[in-house]
């Protein structure tokens, strides 16, 4: 149900995938004084746990609202999030930051943000918010800064907003510059519960409980985030 306060602040529509980031991103765009719709997906990944997640994250977050749109990616394969794939584990730094990653889904974030591009529209928005960030954008090319720039520019001519109204939406990354320390530290500022949150790419099941690996690329830098905060991860890990 929509609050008479929420109807006072402006819309956005925000991508929260029930990670670190994306839970830091909401926060940033309620903090900023938006109306913060979230919307995740449901793509074939191989864990329902992401999207429960997300779910507590909206929900503690400070959404208006949820919604989970149901978009099978793992039809076309192309990731280790989305088949069989061997994840990759105990990459050390340089690795990580080298070549797109075997984690890529073959262009995830523009197909997310043209469905969060359609949400915003019908809303009236023109704010969409994602949580990449400079620590991933090496890697993964549809989180660097050229892409958020090149989409904003495609959402003015691909909406009657753009085209007929000449609104002109932004894509806000506000951890784009952000390491995971940082992360970790404006978390802790904007009072975020990273409990509530899942960033493994290959997380273990075991005792009805499910757990990071700590081995994998995200597990490795959420881990080293924390450490470098001087935090502990509040997440319970396999390892």
């Amino acid at each position: 149900m929509t609050s008479a306060h929420s109807q006072t602040r402006p819309p956005a529509v925000c991508l929260v995938s029930g990670g670190m980031d994306s839970a830091v991103t909401l926060a940033e765009a309620v903090h900023a004084g938006f109306c913060a719709h979230a919307l995740s997906f449901d793509y074939g990944q191989r864990h329902a746990h992401e999207l429960d997640c997300a779910r507590r994250v909206a929900n503690a977050g400070g959404a208006a609202e949820h919604r989970i749109v149901t978009l099978d990616l793992s039809v076309f394969g192309g990731s280790a999030l989305t088949t069989d794939e061997e994840v990759p584990k105990d990459r050390d730094e340089q690795e990580i930051g080298t070549g797109v990653p075997a984690t890529y889904v073959p262009a995830r974030n523009t197909v997310f943000l043209s469905v969060a591009l359609a949400w915003a529209e019908v809303l009236g928005a023109k704010d969409l918010f994602i949580g990449v960030n400079a620590v991933d954008y090496s890697g993964y090319p549809d989180c660097r800064p050229e892409f958020l720039a090149a989409f904003e520019e495609l959402a003015g001519k691909a909406t009657a907003a753009g085209t007929e109204r000449g609104e002109r939406f932004r894509v806000h990354a506000p951890l784009m510059e952000f390491s995971k320390q940082q992360v970790v530290e404006r978390a802790i500022e904007l009072d975020v519960d990273l409990a509530l949150t899942h960033t493994c790419y290959d997380p273990v099941e075991r005792d009805g409980a499910v757990l990071a690996c700590g081995h994998c690329d995200a597990c490795l830098l959420r881990l080293k985030g924390f450490e470098q905060a001087g935090r502990v991860d509040p997440i319970e890990y396999a390892r």
